[in-house]
C-alpha cells in the first residue's frame, strides 16, 4: 500500500459531508469473512512495521478518531490491533476534570502526546473542543476560530517536531446510526456503552455534521490530514484505517539502528 492508494479518502478546503460517502465498495473485499481475513493477512506486515518504527526512535504518531456516537471508534481500535504484539497507547478523552479545566484546552492533549518510537490513538481529542462546545453554543464564532487557529499551529508544531499526525474522520450515516443504537438498547451486555446524552446528540445531527464539515475544512493540512473514512460497514472501515496506517508507516521510511558489533561474543555460553 502507498500513499496515493488511500488519496480518496484525504479531505480538502472544499470537503462537503452531505456528499462523502458512509459507504464503499470499490477496492473492498466483497464479503464480511474476505474483509476479515484481509485484515488478519496484513496484520503481520502492519506489526513488522510498528517494530521497526519502535526501534528507529526518529518519530512518534498520533492516530485522532473522530466520529458522531456509534461511528466505531473502540471496535477500531480493538480489531486492529487484535493480532499484534505492539499495541499502541489508547487515550480516551471524556469530559474534563476539574484539574484539566483548569488549564487551557490542549494542556492535557499535549501532555499525552507520542515520544519517538511510539504511536498513541486518541479516541475522541483536542476537536471536542471545536465540535461540541460550538454545536452546545458553549463558545462563539470568535473563539471557535481562535481555537481552529491554536490547533493549526499545534499540530504543525508537532509534525516539526517528527510526530506525525493522523486525523481519521469516522463517517457513519444517521440511519447506521439508529441501528446501532438500538442494538445497544435491545442487547443488556451492551447496556453499558448507552448513555442517555446519545440521544440527546443524535437529535442536534444536522449540527454536529455542519460543525465537522467546517473543522474538517479549517484544520486539514499536508502536515496534519484529515481522512474522511466510510464507516457503515465495520470491516470496510478497519481495513481503509489499516491501509492508511501502513502508508504512513511504510512512508517514514524506517529502519533499525546500525550497531557496532565487532567486537561481540558468536556465541553465549
Amino acid at each position: 500500500m502507498k500513499v496515493k492508494e488511500i488519496r480518496r479518502y484525504l479531505t480538502d478546503a472544499s470537503f462537503d459531508i452531505r456528499a462523502a460517502d458512509t459507504l464503499i465498495k470499490k477496492g473492498i473485499p466483497e464479503t464480511r469473512d474476505e474483509r476479515e481475513a484481509w485484515i488478519d493477512n496484513h496484520s503481520p506486515e502492519l506489526g513488522s512495521l510498528l517494530d521497526v518504527f519502535q526501534a528507529d526512535s526518529r518519530h512518534g504518531m498520533v492516530v485522532i478518531l473522530q466520529g458522531m456516537d456509534a461511528s466505531g471508534k473502540d471496535g477500531t481500535v480493538r480489531r486492529i490491533f487484535r493480532n499484534i504484539n505492539i499495541s499502541p497507547r489508547v487515550c480516551a478523552f471524556k469530559s474534563p476534570t476539574p484539574d484539566e479545566a483548569a488549564h487551557n484546552y490542549l494542556w492535557r492533549i499535549h501532555k499525552e502526546m507520542p515520544k519517538r518510537g511510539e504511536m498513541v490513538i486518541f479516541n475522541r481529542s483536542h476537536y471536542e473542543d471545536v465540535l461540541i462546545t460550538r454545536v452546545r453554543h458553549w463558545i462563539d464564532d470568535a473563539e471557535t476560530t481562535r481555537r481552529l487557529r491554536q490547533i493549526n499551529d499545534f499540530e504543525r508544531m508537532l509534525a516539526e517536531n517528527h510526530i506525525t499526525v493522523l486525523k481519521l474522520f469516522l463517517h457513519i450515516s444517521k440511519e447506521e446510526q439508529r441501528l446501532r443504537i438500538q442494538r445497544r438498547l435491545d442487547n443488556k451486555e451492551k447496556h453499558w456503552k448507552f448513555n442517555l446524552s446519545d440521544l440527546e446528540d443524535r437529535k442536534l445531527w444536522d449540527n454536529f455534521q455542519e460543525q465537522y464539515q467546517a473543522v474538517i475544512r479549517a484544520t486539514t493540512t499536508g502536515y496534519a490530514p484529515w481522512y474522511c473514512v466510510p464507516s457503515d460497514s465495520k470491516s470496510s472501515r478497519n481495513i481503509i484505517i489499516m491501509k492508511i496506517l501502513i502508508a504512513h508507516l511504510r512512508s517514514l521510511k524506517l529502519r533499525y539502528p546500525t550497531v557496532d558489533d565487532t567486537n561481540w561474543p558468536t556465541v553465549v555460553e
